[in-house]
């Protein structure tokens, strides 16, 4: 690769902490294996995994990058040995175990999809992380069908803003909840029928009165804690709880009855440990079911802020503070 540099500039975590730990450093650029092409990144997602990880909880797999980021839009510049299905050249948006606060970033050819034209660099790099996060917990797993009723705690987030957006678009019915009259308002500018302030208002005793007392067939959960049993509360006969996050915690005392008479699912999901085969297969689902939304500009990444890759741990904070939408690393 005798165009590409030997060493990039990479953000890296300089051991457990908050946001005093994060700093930039000069990497060697990685090289490609079979299967994997490397990507000059243009822009990288920040998420709440990225905080994770910063404070210890969250490694990275066995053998993925131990820089934070898990999602990245660039151009390829190499392929890896027999990796030739993405040209030099191309423009993509990829979700990856880790590299993505770096000038270069290795993407298993799998998990790579292309940019359509209606989006900027930044705004690429906002779609894999929520979108395949969405796709299989909201579409996949919970089975959510044109016609029904979905329930996002958390609307205002990178995942909620995506979640309302798509649900929307594939014809159900969304609410949401979120903290403050603002980003209430945001979340029914999105697609949202109704969202609920998680501060002032009840969403189980909302969402009973705008189902007429049958309640929601949905519900992404990134809260739990007390969250958990009035989420079983609000569920409809048949209904599905998915988990993708326990910002109140993972534990609660619950009544499981009321699930047997229900008949009530629940289920959950984590992505980044994923087999790239598996990730590979939600990829081609997005291709063919999501992409066309994004060309056609239905659904579009909520953008909150974009920082440059020397400010992450700026990135970071506003991440943790009152935003709606994504954060965005540029490489400025």
């Amino acid at each position: 690769m005798p165009d590409i540099p030997e060493t990039m500039r990479a953000v890296e975590y300089n051991g457990s902490g908050g946001p005093e730990v994060v700093g930039l450093a000069r990497h060697p650029v990685p090289r490609p294996s079979v299967g994997e092409v490397l990507v000059e990144v243009h822009a990288a997602g920040v998420n709440r995994p990225d905080l994770l990880q910063r404070a210890g909880g969250y490694p990275p797999p066995p053998g993925a990058s131990d820089i934070p980021g898990l999602e990245v839009a660039g151009e390829v510049v190499a392929n890896g040995p027999d990796s030739a299905d993405l040209e030099v050249g191309a423009k993509v948006m990829a979700l990856v175990a880790g590299g993505g606060y770096a000038e270069y970033c290795i993407v298993p050819t799998p998990q790579a999809l292309p940019v359509p034209d209606t989006l900027s660099m930044e705004e690429a790099a906002a779609v894999p992380e929520t979108f395949f996060t969405v796709w299989t917990n909201v579409f996949q797993r919970s089975r959510l069908r044109p016609g029904e009723t979905l329930l996002v705690h958390g609307g205002a987030s990178g995942i909620g803003t995506t979640a309302i957006q798509l649900a929307h678009a594939r014809g159900s019915r969304v609410f949401a909840t979120a903290g403050g009259d603002g980003r209430c308002r945001a979340c029914e500018a999105l697609g949202a029928e109704r969202a609920i302030d998680r501060r002032s208002e009840d969403f189980v005793e909302i969402v009973g009165a705008l189902t007429g007392g049958r309640g929601v067939d949905v519900i992404l959960d990134m809260v739990g804690g007390g969250y958990i049993p009035r989420n079983i509360e609000a569920l409809a006969v048949e209904g599905r709880l998915c988990f993708i996050a326990f910002l109140d915690g993972p534990k609660a005392e619950v009544n499981f009855a009321p699930l047997m008479m229900k008949r009530a699912t629940i289920t959950g999901s984590t992505l980044r440990a994923r087999s790239v085969s598996q990730k590979g297969e939600i990829a081609r689902d997005i291709e063919r079911e999501v992409l066309p939304l994004l060309e056609s500009g239905r659904v579009k990444p909520a953008m909150h802020a974009t920082f440059p890759l020397a400010d992450a741990a700026a990135a970071q904070e506003a991440l943790e503070g009152d935003h709606v939408g994504k954060v965005v690393l540029t490489m400025g």
